[in-house]
């Protein structure tokens, strides 16, 4: 089978989840240019990041235009997480493969099982989100983003649902803003490393995953928002166990 076509396989997968589920981009990205289209963990992780950049940036435009962004909350997510995540960057080429990927795959666990566990939706509006609150956990998707190349809404969302308590729908769209702000400060301290990327195959994956994205929007609209939810926790589960399988073998 073709590198091209598996890339663009690939990066239909990953918009298809980014755009319905406004996370699971890079959680997905990550594992299929290792163990597909044989990437090292440190190369996956920064071309994860192109990746989902541009794919965030697309949907976050299409989830503007039907009113699913919160930009109050999304910019104090944002925010908060710039530095964490251009400090992650630049720590992250020196962290030993296995740890890497092993890393990815607790992160990724954990913030299924919480999707799961997570209770019906309460709306409230962004006065009622904790300020507080909303600025340490983007710090900490900020670092998380930059140490392992995700743009961090595979923990976003959960985030934002299950902390500051926003609707599936809102949280997906502010998640996008979150993510494309973190992916282009963490990949602004791998300029180099982005150099030797294979752009072949970049490429082809990176313009797959944006039209991807646009279908996912669509889904997103004509799906139940717990569906999406448990869909979203349990694509996490399977990747976490293949990550944590990766870094023992």
């Amino acid at each position: 089978m073709s590198t091209l076509f598996l890339a663009l396989a690939a990066g239909a997968v990953v918009g298809l989840a980014l755009g319905a589920l406004g996370g699971g981009g890079a959680v997905l990205a990550v594992p299929a240019l290792i163990y597909v289209l044989g990437f090292t963990p440190a190369a996956a992780t920064t071309a994860s990041l192109v990746i989902v950049a541009a794919t965030a940036a697309t949907g976050l435009y299409a989830h503007t235009r039907d009113g699913n962004v919160r930009w109050g909350t999304g910019v104090l997510f944002a925010s908060a997480g710039l530095v964490p995540a251009a400090l992650g960057g630049a720590v992250a080429g020196r962290l030993p493969p296995a740890l890497l990927t092993g890393a990815f795959g607790i992160l990724a666990a954990l913030a299924a099982a919480r999707m799961l566990r997570t209770p019906p939706e309460v709306v409230q509006s962004d006065r009622s989100v904790h300020k507080g609150r909303a600025a340490a956990t983007g710090a900490a998707l900020g670092a998380v983003t930059g140490v392992l190349g995700v743009g961090g809404g595979f923990l976003a969302v959960p985030a934002l649902v299950t902390t500051l308590r926003l609707r599936m729908r809102t949280a997906v769209g502010t998640s996008l803003l979150v993510i494309t702000v973190n992916a282009l400060a963490a990949l602004a301290t791998r300029t180099g490393a982005a150099d030797a990327l294979d752009w072949s195959v970049i490429a082809p994956f990176t313009g797959a995953a944006v039209l991807g994205a646009w279908d996912g929007r669509r889904l997103s609209g004509k799906v139940k928002a717990d569906t999406l939810r448990r869909i979203f926790a349990r694509v996490l589960l399977a990747v976490a166990g293949l990550m944590l399988i990766g870094s023992l073998v």
